[in-house]
């Protein structure tokens, strides 16, 4: 099966969010826990988590995917901000819990000229205090364009955090097509090449989810500007390759392109006509 969604709104809960995947044809979907950029969560209204639990049941959606906001860096300089990602982490794995086995992906952080090393030992530092053993919710690395001092930049640095990750089994990556392609991967010519790089330095059985977004930048720019799907340098025909590949067919894919919802239906229903069931 092919499972489709995209980046909506949370602010009126999660029943409301899966109806609008719904009703653009998707079957899961994507969404920040509080604002992008910081501050404070909505409180969990159990009611509607208990309405999603029966609406997606009736509708097909399995898997979605919480995002941790922009603002989350815990690997900065500044103490502040790491304590700020740390309690934030914290209280978004708290609240993913009322939606057991579901994932929680986030930005690695950038290291602000403190070296990649410095950044990867407080990213899993972090981790490490965040992580117990009942949780449910299976945290996810994402792959990173390189631009500026950003860590996850290559597979072996998100390696080298999930190394260093006592309780790494509730660890998984996050592709992103467009961070990918500016990062370097050339996912347009050689996808197997890509995918059997990621096998050999982190195993496929760790990627957990998609983000399927096409880059305004040529191959290795390492800019991170998503695009429409088919409108950058990445291109229909690579994303029809992308979608029905073995290796990842069966994951979930969610788009991050500058859309809004008619745009977003028009996109996934161009995706469900290039995949081969």
């Amino acid at each position: 099966m092919f499972t489709i969604g995209c980046h909506l709104s949370a602010s009126k809960g999660y029943l409301d969010m899966a109806k609008t995947a719904v009703s653009i044809g998707a079957n899961t979907f994507q969404f920040f826990t509080r604002n992008p950029r910081g501050g404070k969560a909505k409180p969990i209204d159990e009611a509607d988590i208990k309405k999603f639990h029966e609406f997606a049941a009736e509708n097909g959606i399995t898997k979605i995917l919480a995002h941790a906001p922009y603002t989350l860096n815990a690997c900065a300089v500044d103490e502040g901000i790491r304590e700020f990602a740390l309690n934030t982490m914290i209280d978004d794995i708290k609240r993913m819990e009322y939606t057991p086995g579901q994932m929680y992906n986030f930005h690695p952080g950038s290291h602000v000229k403190q070296g990649a090393e410095v950044g990867i030992e407080l990213i899993a530092a972090h981790l490490n205090k965040v992580i117990y053993p009942e949780m449910t919710t299976t945290i996810l690395l994402e792959t990173m364009a390189g631009k500026g001092s950003e860590v996850g930049r290559s597979f072996e640095e998100l390696r080298a955090i999930i190394d260093r990750v006592e309780l790494n089994e509730k660890l998984g990556v996050c592709l992103d097509t467009c961070h990918v392609n500016d990062g370097g991967y050339d996912v347009v010519n050689n996808l197997d090449g890509v995918l059997e790089e990621f096998d050999r330095v982190i195993g496929l059985d760790r990627l957990k989810a998609i983000h399927i977004n096409d880059s305004k930048n040529p191959f290795s720019a390492h800019k991170d500007r998503h695009e429409k799907i088919g409108g950058g340098y990445i291109g229909i025909e690579a994303f029809e390759r992308i979608i029905n590949h073995p290796a990842l067919r069966e994951l979930p894919f969610y788009l991050e392109t500058p859309n809004e919802l008619d745009g977003y239906a028009a996109e996934i229903a161009l995706l469900k006509s290039l995949y081969k069931d």
